[in-house]
């Protein structure tokens, strides 16, 4: 069989069902096999190979099996980077198939910059932002490379591989009785799970304030059930990354919010006053402890479970307990351990949310609440990157079956809309909302066409505040508030999006005022495309927000020092 039936035949015996991406001349093979074999397998064409790669991400994201992307070689291949890093530092088991030159067109040891027309060493441009960058360079490499890129793909911590596909290879001839397949050899990394048994059991005896810190690795693994089971069991509270915040519902009793520069002041009250912090799956960035590590919860134990052995070795305190093992194993054992009885520290941090309750709501954050209200259950919501995102992630009302995608490492903008196309097929049955900022949609506003021409379930609200606002708010802090290149007027602009989005087709609308969202949750219902334009006149910002060098329970706006003395003495 031709190469590049095999591809598509190997993808589909994994379960994939959808891949994206774009036409190209050194990819023709491949898309004629996507063609011949559309019946266990859909390539959907999108408009750029940035969001090919956005769309495979979410398409894995949701179902928790590998995305898939493809595209063609030299610019084609390099389009598709910002995506393929978005899923190397948000551990997305992704596989992106990159056509190049014939292998006899390649340039080799010439010392020359090209030989072929779009040829690129993609490989040497992709491996600092993949788990392996892979090339097929004999027909009968196929079957080893491809299980191989599947292996580590999903294998430990998750993430993309590349794997490049000269034109003749794909074109060329096998027999797949006779291809020779990939020996994976496991990690062998793991701490026993005996010991770690004894380390938690120990710990949360001593413990009188314990609390979870719940990261995104609980959604990568596909983890939250238990996690649910294991808070309401020992009836710890529990705090998130910004990216998990929505691994509970809102209304979950014991949970206080996500942590941060930008997070909730209760969940940062919570883990200043706690003695023990359990973190589980997440990599407790800058933008999570603080610039200064060594000041997060000064006065806690800390554990630290992670899967990925690199992250431990960037320490947030010196005498902290690392634990490299999988997720799923530490939530068993924390289902198996005895513990103590936190009712004491439990109303603390009840007192703690009750005291701060409503305290930096602004209008941006209201009409978050009010778009909470309008999205059904089981919905999936993607956000862009900037000020709309925090918002979200601050007020966003979490319902049943609610799951949201975030570009978090990466923090690409343009990521909201094609995010949403891939979350579209990776369940048929939802609908999508997906909430950009004016400067995000600017980025990938092409795949407005596509929802067009394929009719998908997807909202689009956007953000119109004629700025770059999370930017903006930078340079007013830090640069004498002069916006430039940021704001209206200062060398930036935006179109009025709901005349855009109708002359794509899509039924838009454009408001104001929170209240107005009451009037349109019927578009929120149905399953046609649609696009609502918010306009916020005034500058916006995010608060709380903490500043470099202050204790994280410490942001701005500063609450009341009576207040503040108030929830630390507790």
């Amino acid at each position: 069989m031709k190469v590049s039936d095999y591809i598509v035949d190997f993808l589909a015996s994994k379960g994939i069902t959808d891949v994206f991406g774009y036409p190209g001349g050194s990819v023709t093979n491949l898309m004629e096999s996507f063609r011949v074999n559309r019946n266990s397998i859909e390539a959907h064409v999108v408009y750029h190979e940035q969001a090919a790669a956005f769309a495979a991400c979410a398409y894995a994201q949701v179902t928790g099996n590998v995305g898939v992307a493809y595209a063609t070689g030299g610019p084609g291949a390099t389009n598709m980077l910002t995506g393929i890093g978005h899923a190397f530092y948000d551990s997305i088991p992704t596989i992106f198939l990159t056509g190049n030159v014939n292998t006899y067109e390649r340039h080799g040891d010439l010392p020359i910059r090209q030989k072929g027309f779009q040829e690129s060493d993609i490989i040497s441009v992709a491996s600092p932002l993949t788990k392996a960058a892979l090339v097929v360079d004999k027909p009968e490499d196929v079957r080893f490379i491809l299980e191989k890129a599947y292996y580590i793909a999903t294998s430990g911590r998750k993430g993309p591989v590349l794997v490049d596909l000269p034109m003749d290879v794909q074109r060329g001839e096998v027999n797949p009785d006779f291809l020779k397949g990939y020996e994976c050899v496991p990690d062998e990394n793991i701490d026993n799970i005996d010991s770690i048994k004894r380390i938690l059991y120990s710990y949360l005896q001593e413990s009188e304030r314990p609390v979870f810190l719940l990261g995104n690795g609980i959604k990568v693994s596909n983890k939250r059930k238990i996690t649910k089971d294991v808070i309401d069991r020992v009836q710890i509270p529990c705090v998130t990354s910004m990216l998990a915040f929505d691994i509970f519902n809102s209304n979950e009793r014991y949970y206080y919010g996500f942590i941060g520069a930008y997070g909730h002041r209760a969940a940062n009250f919570v883990l200043a006053k706690s003695d023990l912090v359990i973190a589980l799956g997440s990599r407790m960035d800058i933008r999570q402890v603080g610039a200064k590590r060594e000041n997060f919860a000064p006065g806690s134990k800390l554990i630290r479970v992670d899967l990925d052995k690199g992250e431990l070795s960037y320490k947030v305190h010196e005498d902290e307990v690392d634990i490299c093992a999988d997720l799923g194993e530490v939530l068993n054992a924390l289902m198996e351990i005895s513990v103590k009885n936190y009712d004491g520290w439990n109303k603390t941090c009840s007192d703690i949310r009750n005291e701060l309750d409503g305290l930096d709501n602004q209008l941006p954050n209201l009409f978050v609440e009010k778009i909470s209200d309008c999205i059904p259950k089981d919905t999936i919501i993607t956000t862009d990157v900037g000020q709309n995102q925090v918002w979200v992630a601050q007020s966003l009302i979490v319902k049943d079956g609610q799951e949201v995608l975030f570009s978090g490492g990466m923090g690409a903008m343009g990521y909201a809309l094609p995010a949403a196309i891939g979350a579209a097929y990776a369940n048929r049955d939802k609908i999508i909302t997906c909430i950009c900022g004016d400067g995000g949609l600017q980025m990938n506003i092409q795949e407005l066409q596509y929802l067009v021409r394929e009719q998908l379930p997807v909202k689009v609200i956007v953000f119109n505040n004629n700025a770059l606002g999370m930017i903006r708010h930078f340079q007013e802090m830090y640069f004498n508030n002069i916006s430039y290149q940021t704001k209206k007027g200062w060398g930036y602009d935006t179109p009025e999006f709901y005349k855009i989005a109708k002359a794509y087709g899509i039924d838009s609308c454009r408001i104001n005022k929170p209240e107005q969202l009451e009037e349109l949750q019927d578009i929120f219902l149905d399953k046609r495309p649609a696009l609502i334009e918010i306009c916020i006149d005034e500058d916006t910002y995010i608060i709380p927000k903490l500043e470099y060098g202050k204790p994280n329970q410490d942001q701005t706006p500063l609450i009341d020092r009576d207040l503040y003395n108030k929830l630390m003495e507790l």
